[in-house]
């Protein structure tokens, strides 16, 4: 039997990377998709550069949204389903955001009225397109959009949470409108769930979309402290995906692991493999997983400039389409049934105050009292500390246990016996 949850990727094209989006080559695409769909697996998340397809608030070009529609009949005939980002966005270090957004123009992302109806226009624009292709899984509204909103982004388009509220509300009824009834979502940078002064909070990543979107990157520090083979490191995924469960108002809401890879030099090439095998292994220990999609195809070409150096070789293929040992790693486990996992049943408590987020954080009380559990075979889900007497909210999530981080961690709190060799 196949296994439930989705294994894909996210596309990275082996020419031009996004660029590609500038001279178009179906024949490149198509052997690009050739190569993922080698490793058995069944979607790909694709990124439309925005600037590229709406160049002028009023203009969204016809020829650039019939290629995307190329591409996923391309993807349909390899067997593979296709999620389509809107919004970009933020790629690999690089902001694509359109002239009428800045300098001379500067509005701002999230509530100016005429962007709105723009950024509105255009998902609505791209939903619709895709609307009767039976591949087209939905829209992600756009890549790691709340890194716009505050810093570390060196210009941030400030907005407060209840305008981000809005926001979200209105994107997503603009894909609901172009193409009603597909998963349509939005999908945050880890700052959503670390950072106090984020006005993308965790409660609108568990609450808005069709499911809950985690991005796992171990060079947010957890790498730093714990190294490649310790327990915070491998679990990471897992405990994303765990954690945005505290804020779900749906106790069976799906999690979506979108974006999750090897980066160098934490993660060394001849390390990946073993990496990828135990990221994956941990994530599929969490129940209610939509899938995984791993970041990312194809490696950048080194003919391109001016990009992070771990960045380059990301890819599960290199550039000239080769599968690595990660590849091989992720498609072993495509290919296996996957058994559902037993419910956790025991919750850490987290502060349902976005202020205080950072205490989930690495270094924070409940990221270190998670791993300290995790590392004594616990296998821990989480609860807002507004829910922790909640006797019908436990039952539904099959929860039995509650702690708090001070019952877990030793005074002063650290993560001692957390890590293995």
């Amino acid at each position: 039997m196949p296994s439930a949850v989705r294994f894909g990727v996210n596309y990275t094209p082996s020419e031009g990377w996004f660029h590609h989006w500038l001279d178009f080559d179906l024949d490149s695409v198509r052997a690009d998709l050739d190569s993922i769909a080698a490793l058995g697996l069944d979607h790909v998340r694709v990124f439309p550069l925005w600037p590229y397809f709406q160049p002028n608030r009023t203009l969204i070009r016809g020829r650039a949204v019939d290629q995307l529609v190329q591409l996923v009949d391309a993807a349909a005939e390899r067997g593979l389903d296709v999620n389509v980002d809107g919004l970009q966005g933020h790629l690999s270090s690089f902001d694509f955001l359109p002239a009428w957004t800045r300098t001379w123009h500067r509005r701002n992302l999230f509530t100016d009225p005429d962007v709105l109806d723009g950024q509105a226009a255009y998902l609505r624009t791209l939903a619709a397109a895709l609307a009767d292709r039976p591949n087209f899984l939905g829209m992600t509204l756009g890549n790691e959009v709340n890194q716009f909103s505050a810093g570390p982004h060196p210009d941030p388009d400030r907005a407060t949470e209840e305008e981000i509220d809005r926001w979200l509300t209105r994107m997503l009824a603009a894909c609901e409108e172009g193409a009603p009834g597909r998963l349509h979502l939005h999908a945050e940078y880890d700052a959503t769930w670390y950072q106090d002064d984020q006005p993308f909070t965790p409660a609108q990543a568990a609450r808005h979309g069709a499911v809950t979107a985690v991005h796992s990157w171990v060079f947010n520090g957890t790498a730093q402290r714990h190294g490649r083979t310790s327990v915070p490191t491998e679990h990471h995924a897992a405990y994303l995906v765990e954690l945005s469960k505290a804020w779900a108002a749906d106790p069976r809401r799906p999690v979506w692991l979108q974006e999750v890879g090897a980066p160098a030099p934490l993660v060394a090439p001849e390390h990946a493999a073993a990496f990828t095998e135990a990221t994956v292994a941990n994530a599929l220990d969490c129940p209610d997983l939509w899938g995984i999609t791993w970041w990312c195809s194809h490696d950048v070409s080194r003919e391109l400039a001016d990009f992070p150096g771990l960045e380059y070789g990301l890819g599960l293929l290199t550039n000239d389409r080769k599968p690595k040992d990660a590849a091989r790693v992720l498609a072993r486990a495509a290919s296996e049934p996957v058994p559902a996992p037993t419910p956790r049943t025991t919750a850490l408590v987290v502060p349902a105050d976005p202020a205080v987020r950072s205490a989930c954080a690495p270094g924070g009380p409940v990221f270190d009292a998670f791993f300290r559990l995790t590392a004594d075979g616990a296998r821990p889900t989480t609860v807002l500390d507004t829910r922790a007497d909640d006797r019908d909210h436990l039952a539904a999530r099959g929860i039995t246990e509650i702690v708090t981080p001070d019952q877990v961690l030793p005074a002063p709190h650290g993560l001692q016996g957390g890590t293995r060799s």
